[in-house]
């Protein structure tokens, strides 16, 4: 937190050169927003990630498209209540159709446009909808309109999450921003999520590619909720470049400062995501240390916060140890079964893979609370990894017996 500052009611749109917008029209059954954009003022370098599922929504497969040109974009339009995902040659249509009345309305070029859906797979849009909501998109997308576009994105979300920093590179004032959506279909290697990052960095597409691939690395691809990796994931990054800073590049003095800056605001966005599971009611984070490398501790953290059975122990607030040090055997790592500690939060109930005695009551009330810490050291070595999910509950259940209809 020493080199940058969290910038209080800051959104998509504090960074310079960005406007935002939302409005309803018509995909959701509610009146919530279900259409948004961003856009910039500039083409701004881009960067994105994408799902790992094989089955890629078709505004993955015209974004890729978009920025593969020249590595750009200046506006990038979002739906909710339709995921446009395994609808064929239709569904490829109508995202394209997204994008070229999107470039018509705001008078930027077609391959400056990226395009995303969230929703229900299997349905193609209502592209009737689709295409009056984008008409009115310009007049509804302003400087103010960052919360408009937060809301837009959502689907079973209960909050919307977003976040800003500023950063000072040089003799310039850099802001970084996000806004996510994400709460089911959630698992490491994206998730059914969606993220949207904005800077006025001036930054190349290449490093811009680099940096967001890293963290994704450690943030977003070390969440999950439900252990379902989606069809329609995607991360995307716009810079602006108006803050007017020398370009940035890992050989820049204050590229550490700004790297932190960015680290920041994907993790933020991944626990905001994690924190907001379908029916969840706390926060669990898992941290390995001590284990070979990092990609191990990796590993062994997405296994333990993956398990529903310790997502269901901390949901009931039961102190099951034996449930954590079984997720680290089945982790696919080799491990030094003799050697494992785990905490509670500040309770040792395994040290060096024997049982401790505590006191039950005192973990009890830990596991109680919003947020749970579970700590595991294999003792190994310097690796090192951290992950976020949530407790499995009878709410989760309950929402997805019921999503599509």
């Amino acid at each position: 937190m020493a080199h940058f500052t969290v910038v209080e009611g800051g959104s998509v749109t504090t960074p310079k050169g960005f406007k935002a917008g939302g409005l309803h029209c018509g995909l959701k059954k509610t009146e919530r927003n279900d259409l948004g954009a961003i856009y910039c003022e500039v083409p701004a370098e881009a960067a994105a990630v994408y799902t790992l599922n094989q089955f890629q929504a078709a505004p993955l497969k015209v974004t890729r498209e978009s920025i593969a040109q020249e590595g750009k974009l200046q506006l990038f339009v979002v739906n909710s209540g339709n995921a446009n995902a395994c609808t064929g040659k239709q569904g490829e249509e109508d995202a394209r159709t997204m994008r070229a009345k999107a470039a018509e309305a705001f008078g930027v070029a077609e391959h400056h446009v990226g395009v995303a859906s969230t929703g229900v797979i299997g349905e193609l849009l209502k592209m009737d909808r689709v295409r009056s909501g984008i008409a009115k998109l310009p007049e509804r997308t302003t400087k103010d309109g960052g919360d408009a576009f937060s809301q837009a994105i959502l689907t079973t979300d209960l909050v919307k999450k977003e976040v800003c920093v500023r950063v000072q590179i040089g003799e310039a004032v850099v802001h970084i921003a996000g806004a996510a959506k994400g709460s089911g279909m959630i698992h490491p290697n994206m998730a059914t999520m969606l993220g949207f990052i904005t800077t006025d960095a001036a930054i190349p597409h290449t490093e811009l590619q680099k940096l967001l691939s890293r963290v994704t690395d450690d943030t977003f691809n070390m969440i999950t909720v439900d252990g379902d990796t989606s069809t329609n994931d995607m991360v995307v990054v716009m810079a602006s470049g108006l803050a007017g800073n020398e370009p940035l590049g890992e050989t820049h003095r204050d590229w550490p400062a700004f790297e932190a800056a960015f680290r920041y605001v994907g993790e933020y966005l991944a626990k905001a995501i994690a924190r907001d599971g379908e029916g969840a009611t706390k926060l669990i984070e898992v941290r390995v240390v001590g284990a070979s490398d990092n990609q191990a501790a990796r590993a062994i953290a997405k296994t333990v916060i993956g398990s529903s059975l310790v997502k269901s122990a901390c949901f009931g607030a039961d102190a099951n140890w034996g449930r954590i040090i079984a997720a680290v055997g089945r982790s696919g790592v080799p491990v030094n079964v003799d050697t494992v500690d785990i905490r509670l939060g500040d309770i040792s109930v395994l040290e060096q893979s024997r049982p401790v005695v505590f006191d039950e009551e005192r973990a009890l009330e830990y596991l109680k609370g919003d947020f749970v810490s579970i700590y595991v050291n294999l003792n190994m070595g310097a690796g090192r990894a951290t992950a976020w999910g949530c407790d499995l509950t009878y709410e989760y259940v309950r929402i997805n017996a019921a999503y599509r209809t």
